[in-house]
């Protein structure tokens, strides 16, 4: 068995080296081979004019001078075919002095620039930067290739080598041959701490031949037949043995496999069986997406939330989609997960970002992984329009009406358009999204809540974004429909002025919210209006605008409007009342919520008695 690993690892090798092209400046070996004459490997192949074990035996030796330039260096390759062609010369020179036939190695090394750093060898690995931005710090490797690689640790090492390659190559498929010389030299030079000059690791990992001459001065001058056909009964008798051990081997790593892959199978099965048929999400495969985004490449990031990372991918029948990959694998990750795609799966409404499909995947690899996939908004998300950087064109004053209006017709749906009641309880500019028209749909519904028959209830979790959470709800968990009123009055207020919700110049960490009723107060409204939309639209709708954004974010559950009544407001189907006072600073003993002041409506008061009871 142990001689089918070492061809097997011989006949990957074989192609990798053969293939490794390229080349650009220096002009000696910048690797010592002097170990070729103090390693104790096997030179009989190269005695005997056997080429073809030979030349496996001379790739080996010479793969461990490159797994130490990787040592050294931190590149896979020679850096151009100089120090390549200078290298192999000095090669050649050590094996004649070792009496090897020098000849062998124009012969099994066909080309000079086959150790030469290439971008194509494997998915665009140089050094070994590029291997942990394809791979990661931590791998298989890391628990397997360690230490002593004698036995069957050798195996296991190969095993895990053979994971590593097929993840490499699922990024790059042709370079098979190649992803695995490179993942023999990593686990060679990186990962085992006695390095690739030492004999068992360049035996087990790299295949190196190793000299057998204990064994051979066992058995000199005998040739008496009986001796002979003991040796080879010896020898039967222990191929015999060899080959049981290797199928009992085979059978205890196959069950064990099976027996290790049951818990991620089951995760798998019983995410689908739960999730899917409630959601009528499409199931996506994890390969499909790790093909629509180049297996998740860093230049497919496009944005980062809360509990995950955003890449942007095309699907085969090029249709563009994001791909939110959660990061937080616990439990508590899992529940948000199911709950993103139970809710929002109910979702269908054009101001809502509605769900394309999910994938669930689990392996030894890299453990519990779960994906929520969306259609791409192309113009990014409200806040990258707001940033004050202008790498975007600003908003104007019609899109900001707009974004604003889609924002109210969203919440409303999910307050009042679906039963139970959905309460978002994370609006933010982050999570509006635009799309080619510039149309909003708020997104992110991993902390969504539905309502219990429209009432309101405490919730000893609080979750959401500070700056943006209602004062009742992030103090004493309260949660109502207006926690969502009040997330989107900030909203309001950011979009009309272009502030951030905290001003935190000059150590000030005003509130937005703060900085309005000031300036609305002294009778300076306008100066709330963003500068560059100042000029453009008509002051009264705006002022309409910035004092529905006011309300909504009072500090007062009493005094805030329901988001229909917000929606009507901003559409000029009923007056917007005199803004009430606000009351000093929270927690004053003498401080209780008024009832709505006398320039409400009748039905805003009856609205006001059920719902003032609320802790501010």
């Amino acid at each position: 068995m142990a001689n089918k690993l070492f061809s097997f690892f011989f006949f990957f090798f074989f192609l990798a080296i053969s293939s490794i092209d390229s080349a650009s400046s220096s002009s000696s070996c910048p690797v010592d081979l002097s170990y070729v004459e103090t390693t104790p490997w096997d030179t009989s192949g190269c005695h005997k004019l056997d080429e073809g074990h030979c030349c496996l035996t001379l790739l080996s030796l010479f793969g461990m001078g490159i797994a130490q330039h990787l040592r050294e260096t931190s590149m896979f390759q020679l850096p151009n075919e100089t120090a390549s062609s200078s290298c192999l010369s000095d090669f050649q020179t050590r094996l004649a002095a070792m009496s090897v036939d020098p000849s062998f190695v124009p012969i099994c090394f066909n080309s000079s620039n086959q150790f030469v750093s290439n971008s194509s060898s494997c998915a665009g690995i140089i050094n070994t930067q590029d291997w942990i931005e394809k791979v990661g710090p931590i791998t298989s490797l890391q628990t397997s290739c360690k230490g002593d690689v004698s036995g069957l640790q050798c195996s296991s090492c190969l095993d895990a080598g053979q994971k590593v390659t097929s993840q490499l190559t699922s990024i790059n498929p042709n370079a098979t041959s190649k992803c695995f010389f490179f993942t023999c030299l990593y686990a060679a030079a990186i990962v085992n701490e006695f390095g690739p000059l030492d004999p068992t690791t360049a035996g087990c990992m790299l295949g190196l031949p190793l000299s057998g001459s204990a064994i051979n001065k066992k058995s000199k001058g005998s040739k008496k037949d009986n001796s002979l056909r003991l040796v080879f009964g010896f020898v039967g008798a222990f191929v015999g043995a060899l080959l049981a051990f290797g199928i009992i081997l085979w059978y205890r790593r196959w069950n064990r496999k099976k027996k290790l892959n049951a818990p991620h199978e089951e995760y798998v099965s019983s995410f689908r069986a739960s999730v899917l048929p409630n959601s009528g999400a499409k199931w996506f495969h994890l390969s499909e997406l790790e093909r629509a985004t180049n297996g998740f490449l860093q230049k497919n990031f496009i944005g980062q939330g809360t509990y995950g990372v955003v890449y942007k991918g095309t699907l085969a029948d090029g249709t563009i989609i994001a791909v939110k990959q959660m990061q937080d694998l616990d439990s508590q990750g899992d529940e948000e997960f199911s709950n993103e795609v139970e809710i929002i799966s109910k979702i269908r409404h054009r101001n809502l970002l509605s769900l394309r499909g999910c994938c669930v995947a689990s392996d030894h690899l890299k453990g519990k992984r779960r994906y929520l996939v969306y259609d791409f908004m192309s113009n990014g998300s409200l806040s990258d329009h707001l940033s004050s950087d202008y790498s975007r064109k600003q908003l104007t004053w019609p899109q900001r009406k707009n974004i604003v209006l889609d924002v109210a017709k969203g919440l409303a749906y999910l307050h009042y358009g679906l039963k139970p009641a959905i309460y978002h309880r994370d609006i933010k500019t982050t999570n509006i999204l635009l799309d080619q028209e510039m149309k909003a749909k708020v997104a992110d519904f991993g902390l969504a809540k539905q309502s219990l028959d429209g009432q309101s209830h405490l919730t000893t979790r609080v979750a959401g974004t500070h700056g943006y959470l209602a004062p009742e709800y992030a103090l004493y968990g309260q949660l109502t429909e207006k926690s969502d009123v009040y997330s989107f009055g900030i909203v309001i207020l950011e979009i009309m002025s272009g502030r951030k919700v905290l001003d935190t110049a000059n150590s000030s960490f005003l509130l937005i919210t703060d900085w309005a009723w000031m300036l609305a107060k002294s009778g300076n409204i306008e100066k709330i209006f963003d500068e560059t939309i100042r000029a453009e639209g008509p002051k009264g709708i705006m002022k309409r605008f910035v004092l529905v954004g006011i309300l909504c974010a009072h500090v007062m559950v009493a005094f805030r409007p329901t988001i229909a009544d917000a929606l009507r407001m901003l559409e000029g189907d009923i007056d917007i009342p005199t803004l009430p006072d606000r009351p000093m600073p929270l927690g004053h003993e003498s401080l209780r919520p008024p009832f709505w002041h006398n320039s409400s409506t009748t039905s805003d008061r009856s609205r006001t008695s059920s719902s003032s009871m609320s802790i501010v």
